[in-house]
């Protein structure tokens, strides 16, 4: 009876870590439908609501470099509390924002604090499990990091039959009790014995030593590359989705939850495939699944005509390699420095995040021409997470 408590105890704390995961894409994807609604009663063009994107994600870069450093300095739930608390408020300034500067405020305030939950979450799930168990711990906790952007946008086409302001009520009760279920049930996990005093010229040191690790860079380029692949698509939606697929803004749902399912099959073999197969084999395969359905979805977009099934399934395939592949790449960058975990979990999420956000800025408005354009970006991504994981120590070893 014991073991059965214990399991079903270490279940609740995996879904709390990922309900603070999930809490960042959230704030990314869930306003998605509502930008026209937005843009017309903000008095505001649709760049300027797609620039309250950059807003949120360019801030919440800069800032997962700091969270870990300061979970390993006062300990991770306090990170987690200060973190969330600040995310409720900046929510509730959003859904009453009276024009579009109000909202980009609040949306920076949103991006320095949403990241807490995600970065003190990954390095918690080092901190509490060891081995395989680690290994399908993470593919829960980015599984249902992978499911949020694709879930979010379906929440908030809901939502937006109410008001779009109900989106940003929504994400400030999502992030007030995912605090409440973090003070309820996760154990703090950095001791006051190991904790590090945070100082500017310490945080910088510990980067250089991180971001000097050539073998770190090489595997978290390719996490965040093969990520980026299908992030495109989400950035993209309200183009592809409404201009290109002639769907409503109700109907994100046909997009997001066929690559939902794909994410969610992709960590269930990831969790399987733990312990029981080599972690380079897995990952060898997951690469060499994502680029079938690159070239598949390369070929649909010059040789079909657009129409949802055929331009949807390649992307959502694509999520079951990705998905393999995420918790085995994660965890080995993580362990190159088990000394400084909570650190190391900042530049991963920190090289993830400055990928999507170059894609939202950058990439997304040059690609987002016709499908076959996303098609080319995401075949580009892979082919640079390629390059990037051949160049590993881990990946070469036998």
């Amino acid at each position: 009876m014991k073991t059965q408590s214990n399991h079903s105890h270490s279940n609740l704390l995996v879904y709390v870590l990922a309900s603070l995961a999930a809490l960042a894409p959230f704030a990314i994807d869930t306003y998605l439908p509502a930008f026209h609604v937005m843009g017309a009663q903000l008095g505001a063009s649709d760049v300027q609501v797609q620039q309250s994107l950059t807003f949120y994600l360019l801030p919440y870069a800069l800032m997962t470099l700091w969270h870990g450093a300061i979970s390993d300095s006062i300990g991770r739930i306090t990170t987690i509390k200060w973190g969330l608390g600040v995310f409720v408020l900046a929510s509730i300034g959003c859904a009453f924002a009276p024009n579009i500067e109000t909202l980009w405020f609040f949306r920076v305030l949103q991006g320095i604090s949403g990241g807490a939950g995600n970065v003190v979450a990954r390095a918690m799930v080092r901190d509490l499990f060891e081995g395989a168990q680690a290994q399908r711990v993470m593919a829960t906790v980015q599984m249902l990091f992978g499911i949020a952007p694709a879930v979010a946008p379906i929440i908030g086409g809901l939502l937006l039959g109410i008001h779009w302001q109900a989106i940003f009520i929504f994400l400030a009760l999502y992030a007030a009790l995912s605090l409440w279920a973090a003070i309820r049930y996760l154990p703090e996990t950095m001791p006051v014995e190991k904790r590090m005093p945070v100082s500017a010229k310490q945080v910088i040191k510990d980067y250089k030593v991180i971001f000097g690790d050539k073998e770190f860079n090489y595997v978290v380029l390719a996490l965040s590359a093969n990520f980026a692949g299908f992030f495109l698509y989400v950035l993209a939606s309200p183009v592809f989705l409404v201009k290109q697929l002639g769907f409503t803004e109700h109907q994100f749902g046909y997009m997001f939850l066929p690559t939902v399912c794909g994410m969610i099959l992709g960590s269930y073999l990831a969790k399987r495939a733990a312990g029981r197969y080599a972690r380079q084999k897995v990952v060898k395969v997951a690469y060499l699944w994502m680029a079938t359905m690159v070239i598949l979805n390369v070929l649909i977009c010059y040789l079909l005509p657009t129409q949802p099934l055929y331009n949807i399934l390649p992307i959502a395939l694509f999520n079951i390699g990705m998905a393999l592949a995420m918790p085995i790449l994660s965890l080995v960058a993580l362990d190159r420095h088990p000394r400084i975990r909570g650190t190391a979990a900042s530049g991963q999420a920190f090289i993830q995040m400055l990928l999507s956000t170059v894609s939202a800025g950058l990439v997304v408005p040059f690609v987002w021409y016709a499908p076959s354009g996303l098609a080319l970006a995401m075949a580009g991504y892979l082919i640079f997470g390629w390059l990037m994981i051949r160049k590993s120590k881990f990946y070469n070893h036998q």
